[in-house]
């Protein structure tokens, strides 16, 4: 038995930069942390008893007994990716999924994870970046930038520079009280809407209809790298520039945001909030803002209609955490 813990990531700066079509073409670059909230995906062989030959429990409980049968197109296709038969899979996390966090990205970097230490390989952060960069765009066809395995897979805060040769990843070094103050500045709500990554994409201002405003939100990737790493920087000037992007992001097209979501923005800006932004394509799921101390209470009490979810950020990317060798072979199962 196998159960991998991935961590869930928020973007800050660059998103949409991402997109393969655009920085093949032209650089891209993301800021974004990874926080402590986690999907756990546990993964065993199936014991030969039933009268179906795997079994996965999700937002559903899927039973089959041949792989083009399952539903779950991440898991159909990973598995046969991967060569895996004769499992029982299960995902659990701290968060509700299609909520902007990255979350079914993370579900696949923890389950490609949770494959190999079933089958006694160690793959490194990049492999399982890699892997689930193909399997979630080219195998599963989802439309998508690719942040967000990355940031599941490396973890912690960073500058992630993407180019016609791939993508690095470049830790943002600042000190720990520092990270601590912009940590603690940050706050997030649950809107309650949820919506596929993916869609949201689909419907999105085709990428050489926006170069211009992508550009810009490249370039305000090295501002904010530069007020973090400069220790006399007033962090302050980190919220602002959020406010900037997310008006940015806006005018880049009309199913970014929703009048109820614009709503809940201007409240949060009216009560102290220096700026913020819906986290994720848009759409839906959580409204981040970045408060200083004094005004946190009059923010909390402005978004009271929303859920309030404290967080801390996460410097470790997935990893295995529990582990069980099994005397099992699959390969026995077949000659039964």
């Amino acid at each position: 038995m196998v159960i991998t813990r991935t961590p869930f990531r928020m973007s800050f700066f660059g998103g949409g930069t991402d997109m393969e079509d655009y920085f093949k073409e032209n650089k891209g670059a993301v800021l974004s942390t990874t926080f402590d909230k986690y999907c756990y995906v546990n993964v065993r062989h199936l014991p030969p008893f039933f009268d179906y030959t795997s079994e996965f429990v999700y937002a559903q409980i899927e039973r089959v007994k041949e792989l083009s049968d399952v539903d779950h197109p991440a898991i159909r296709n990973a598995m046969d990716m991967m060569d895996m038969h004769e499992l029982r899979l299960s995902y659990e996390a701290d968060l509700p999924a299609r909520s902007g966090l990255g979350t079914s990205s993370s579900f696949a970097v923890g389950m490609i994870n949770a494959f190999y230490a079933l089958k006694g390989k160690y793959a490194d952060k990049r492999q399982l970046a890699d892997d689930a960069i193909y399997l979630e765009r080219v195998l599963c066809k989802e439309a998508g930038g690719w942040q967000d395995q990355i940031a599941a897979s490396f973890g912690g805060l960073n500058r992630i520079n993407f180019n016609a040769d791939g993508y690095e990843v470049l830790p943002i070094i600042i000190s720990p009280e520092r990270k601590k103050t912009l940590n603690d500045n940050m706050m997030m709500f649950f809107t309650g809407f949820t919506r596929l990554s993916s869609e949201i994409q689909k419907a999105a201002t085709p990428v050489a209809d926006k170069k211009k405003q992508l550009s810009e939100m490249y370039t305000l990737v090295d501002d904010a790298e530069k007020i973090l790493v400069n220790k006399d920087a007033d962090l302050d000037e980190f919220g602002k520039l959020l406010d900037y992007t997310w008006k940015l992001k806006r005018s880049t097209g009309s199913n970014v945001s929703t009048g109820r979501i614009d709503e809940y923005y201007e409240k949060g800006i009216k009560a102290g909030a220096l700026g913020g932004k819906l986290l994720g394509a848009g759409g839906g799921g959580f409204l981040l803002f970045y408060v200083p101390e004094e005004n946190r209470e009059k923010v909390r009490e402005a978004m009271k209609d929303l859920l309030y979810v404290p967080f801390k950020f996460e410097d470790e990317g997935t990893r295995v955490v529990y582990y069980k060798a099994e005397d099992y072979d699959p390969e026995k199962r077949r000659g039964l």
